[in-house]
């Protein structure tokens, strides 16, 4: 019997058919499967890969590297692996220090690399009930409260501005990545993703497209606009770039050789975090209280200071729920028409 299988799939036979009135599989031989058949295949497997974000995927794969190599240390399978393996690597990772939204990365990773092998997730079998009490038990002692990274507010970004010095390229890139990144509330993948045909000209200031995101699998795309600026001046400091780098196509924000040469390979995610902690703490901050997402909670909390409401808020922010914007709002308004004000 000829079998075609997808990653994370079931079988599907190619030669048996049901006969509609017993309901009964019925064999027929049928010709082996085409090249065009297989063909498809590929492409079904490629549109299953891109159903997670480029971040998503080599979070995993590193995840998988770890546990790979965890369970060669000890002795253990991989793939499959069954649930009390897990179980025991998920403790170990507690023990270690890992926070609970690490681990169940992890573990996820672990499950989908097992389906995209054939394999059931540990999480599915029905022997999982001790790895579920484990990682209960591990959110339980170690979930806490978030930490969250420090936003780069108005003032802050200002004075991160302030100490990139000189008009080479990198300085000037420096400056226009901060300032876009503030003032669009962009995560750091979609700063590194953007392009310069993503970049409109208006009156007003600016028109930014953020074609493809963490909330937009689907790339319906968004378009958020930009004000011209009077402080930080985004359009300005974004068009100096432009016209330094003199791309006119491609990706908006390059990576920069050792001498400062314009190269056409787009920036890493992770170089726009060192990029801002590198800024923060030539400003005198911390640079461990920063990272990429500072300039994108530094645009929600100076918005809901200076009294932005949420869904003002959340047409820059493109936040699928008003839950997390309420949380900056209520920060920004903790001590406005306090109840002791009239008697503490």
């Amino acid at each position: 019997m000829n079998t075609i299988k997808l990653p994370g799939q079931t079988t599907l036979s190619t030669n048996h058919h049901v006969d509609m009135k017993t309901g009964m599989p019925v064999h027929v031989d049928q010709p082996s499967l085409p090249t065009i058949l297989n063909d498809k295949i590929e492409r079904a497997t490629a549109y299953a890969k891109a159903a997670r974000s480029s971040a998503t995927r080599r979070a995993y794969g590193s995840d998988w590297a770890i546990f790979k190599d965890w369970c060669a240390t000890h002795g253990l399978a991989w793939l499959p692996a069954s649930p009390e393996i897990v179980a025991v690597f998920a403790s170990d990772q507690a023990t270690a220090g890992l926070n609970p939204s690490t681990i169940h990365r992890r573990v996820a990773a672990i499950g989908y690399y097992h389906r995209a092998g054939g394999h059931p997730a540990p999480t599915a079998l029905p022997t999982a009930g001790r790895l579920a009490e484990v990682l209960a038990g591990i959110r339980a002692e170690h979930g806490g409260a978030k930490r969250q990274k420090r936003p780069a507010d108005a003032t802050a970004l200002r004075n991160m501005l302030m100490t990139v010095e000189g008009e080479g390229l990198r300085a000037i890139r420096d400056r226009a990545i901060l300032a876009i990144g503030m003032a669009a509330a962009l995560r750091r993948s979609e700063i590194v993703a953007l392009s310069v045909e993503h970049v409109g000209l208006v009156p007003e200031g600016l028109r930014l497209t953020i074609a493809h995101s963490k909330t937009d699998q689907a790339r319906h795309g968004a378009v958020i606009a930009i004000p011209e600026g009077s402080r930080i001046r985004p359009k300005a400091l974004l068009l100096a770039w432009m016209a330094a780098a003199g791309h006119s196509d491609g990706f908006l924000f390059r990576r920069l050789s050792r001498s400062d040469a314009l190269t056409p390979n787009a920036m890493s995610d992770r170089a726009i975090a060192r990029l801002v902690q590198h800024y923060a703490a030539a400003a005198g901050y911390d640079p461990t209280q920063f990272a990429g997402h500072s300039l994108r909670a530094g645009f929600l909390t100076e918005g809901a200071a200076q009294g932005a409401t949420i869904f003002k808020l959340q047409e820059v922010s493109r936040h699928r729920s008003v839950q997390v914007l309420s949380d900056y709002v209520r920060n920004a308004e903790l001590f406005k028409n306090h109840a002791g004000d009239r008697f503490l």
